[in-house]
């Protein structure tokens, strides 16, 4: 009786496992057929079994089923988005911690992780589209663990990590990028974008000086990177950038209009002088090159006249009238670049305010009338 009850155990050990490994080699059959979802029935059953789970032919195969529905125009609608892909991924991937690369399923899940780098991709570009960003970075995060060097994965999950306003994950795979050796001036703008949203100054000057380090002749990061300097009010230290910018683009009148505004904070007259005759030289229709040489000459004949008047009568007698007429030179030479200036921006106040005075400094008592009324119509 003793030696019955063990047989009978055994057998029904040998029954039980027969069943369990039978749900592998019943999905494998199905999966031949092309039956996929009585495929996908049963190796589902031999993951759920602790007996199964443990063997790599069992994710190796539930690894190909669920990748053969991703492909089937059928089967691939009862799957959600992405959702075939990252299976097939999470089995093959564990068919290969099993039993290592090396293996017999190590190596063909290996080779199968390889060809899921498209599926992964494509799934994440297709819940993009359908708005699902969450969901399309999981995707791609997919694709860079099958593909660590690969670029294209991170770049599309930095752009849906953008969507979403995922800001801290986007700048994430940014950096990622630049870590696998990726360079680009649009990566830098968007990084120089982000920081801007995220007003980090700090981040945006390093965005650009990155950019600069990568590209050091870029027009684009040279101006960002010069307005940062001159919007921190460190004009001095921008006079060295402005005259690579200028290097790097010697037809942009801006670049010699703002070197001189620069010079002319710095008290460097005459520097500042050369820098806005450039840049009118350049580009005769520069607004601030022409109005900042309009304000140069008045300046100087003012400062002639408010020397004339202060000094004793017999200074005066002496030389306030050369004083006088030499000033007045100085505001003849003001009116072509108000002029011109205002031909440019017909409505700017500051110039035809400028042009009021001046006119009436020259004894154009009727145009400096005209510029009144004009700049009186403007605030009506």
């Amino acid at each position: 009786m003793k030696k019955t009850l063990l047989t009978l155990v055994a057998a029904a050990a040998l029954h039980t496992a027969s069943a369990q490994n039978s749900a592998v080699t019943n999905a494998i059959l199905y999966q031949r057929q092309g039956t996929l979802d009585k495929a996908r029935t049963e190796i589902d059953k031999a993951i759920a079994n602790e007996k199964t789970q443990g063997k790599a032919k069992t994710w190796y195969t539930r690894g190909e089923i669920y990748e053969g529905m991703v492909a089937s125009p059928i089967y691939g609608k009862a799957l959600p988005a992405g959702e075939g892909t990252k299976t097939a991924f999470e089995s093959y991937s564990k068919a290969v911690t099993l039993e290592g690369k090396d293996s017999e399923y190590g190596k063909m899940a290996s080779a199968k992780l390889d060809g899921l780098y498209g599926l992964a991709l494509n799934a994440g570009v297709e819940s993009y589209n359908g708005k699902d960003f969450a969901k399309a970075i999981e995707s791609y995060r997919m694709a860079q663990q099958i593909r660590p060097q690969d670029s294209t994965a991170y770049l599309y999950a930095a752009y849906a990590s953008e969507a979403n306003q995922d800001f801290v994950g986007a700048k994430e795979m940014y950096g990622k990028l630049q870590g696998i050796g990726y360079k680009s001036p649009q990566m830098y703008g968007r990084l120089l974008q982000i920081a801007r949203q995220e007003k980090d100054d700090a981040a945006a000057m390093k965005a650009v000086q990155d950019a600069l380090a990568a590209y050091p002749t870029n027009k684009g990061f040279m101006l960002e990177e010069l307005n940062m300097y001159i919007s921190a009010g460190r004009g001095k230290e921008a006079l060295d950038k402005i005259d690579r910018a200028i290097a790097a683009d010697p037809t942009n009148s801006n670049l010699y209009a703002v070197k001189g505004s620069i010079l002319d904070q710095d008290k460097q007259p005459a520097k500042a002088l050369e820098a806005y005759r450039k840049a009118v030289e350049v580009d005769p229709s520069n607004f601030d090159a022409n109005f900042n040489l309009g304000v140069y000459n008045y300046n100087k004949g003012a400062d002639l006249f408010t020397k004339a008047s202060k000094m004793s009568l017999a200074e005066y007698q002496k030389s306030g009238k050369k004083y006088e007429a030499d000033g007045k030179k100085y505001f003849q030479e003001s009116l072509p670049y108000f002029e011109k200036a205002l031909q440019i921006q017909p409505d700017d106040r500051s110039t035809i305010s400028s042009l009021q005075k001046a006119y009436l400094r020259v004894g154009r008592t009727a145009d400096s009338e005209r510029m009144s009324a004009k700049l009186d119509g403007l605030k009506k």
